[in-house]
């Protein structure tokens, strides 16, 4: 009985080591297949002819209506973290202080973050969704047969739209937060117009909104790489789709909080 036991224990621990493996190798083959595709975007790029009024339309369905979504994301933000902030600056008198962690918090962290999240949720598992349903219908493959590389067709202008667009929108965010925290603290925390603005002026500096706006371009890239990789990767019919678009936003934004951590660390050693 005891032999048996161990037994058991080992083919247990040797499914467990497969498995793990298996996992490991099916890691691995996404990120190189996801880097592959962006070195493809990059050279397809530059590929006569442009498929400019295909980018102006993505554009506008990345980034003109996302931005009812990252209004209410980013206005409910900038008040939720005002209030937050007066909680604990109130103990030291020190309410004037709640537009420098309003404006800062915004412009460095939430507001990129937060933006590429939504896009993410929102534009990414759309392109997953819509490049799968090409793929598991074969349309994909029919571009191929006709000589015309799905990559320049289809990617680029959804990567280049996702790229510009999410600098836009995080500057809508930005926006939106800071005047979010305005309100709190009129109408709420009882500061004046002109306490909360000659704060936010004096703790502000440029260096802080383009940091979040370099965060913001990177995750552009982030979303709609991945977006389109696990959509050119989706098969097995309906089920293969939405498992494919699950896959592409989770995986966004885990990318999305390791490159945020990733950033965040260079820019305070870099000073």
């Amino acid at each position: 009985m005891l032999q048996f036991s161990m037994r058991k224990k080992v083919f247990f621990f040797f499914n467990w080591l497969i498995d793990l493996g298996a996992k490991s190798l099916d890691l691995l083959k996404n990120i190189g297949g996801i880097f592959i595709l962006f070195m493809q975007v990059i050279r397809a790029t530059f590929a006569r002819p442009f498929r400019v009024r295909e980018m102006i339309h993505q554009m506008n369905l990345v980034g003109v209506k996302s931005f009812p979504l990252v209004f209410l994301t980013a206005i409910f933000t900038g008040m939720v973290l005002a209030l937050q902030s007066a909680y604990q600056l109130k103990k030291f008198s020190a309410l004037q202080f709640t537009a420098d962690l309003v404006s800062l918090s915004i412009t460095r962290e939430l507001g990129p973050v937060l933006t590429a999240m939504v896009v993410a949720g929102r534009v990414g598992a759309g392109m997953t969704a819509e490049l799968g349903t090409m793929k598991v219908t074969e349309q994909i493959d029919a571009l191929r047969s006709l000589a015309t590389d799905p990559v320049r067709y289809l990617a680029v202008p959804r990567v280049m739209a996702c790229f510009f667009m999410m600098f836009i929108l995080t500057v809508y965010a930005d926006f939106i937060g800071i005047a979010g925290g305005y309100v709190v603290s009129i109408f709420k925390l009882g500061l004046s117009s002109d306490q909360y603005l000659n704060r936010l002026f004096i703790a502000l500096y440029p260096k802080d909104v383009f940091t979040g706006l370099i965060k913001a371009f990177s995750f552009g890239l982030v979303v709609s790489i991945v977006g389109c990789y696990y959509g050119f990767q989706a098969k097995g019919g309906a089920e293969g789709v939405g498992r494919a678009t699950t896959l592409s936003v989770v995986t966004s934004l885990i990318t999305i909080i390791a490159l945020d951590c990733f950033f965040t660390a260079l820019f305070f050693f870099a000073g």
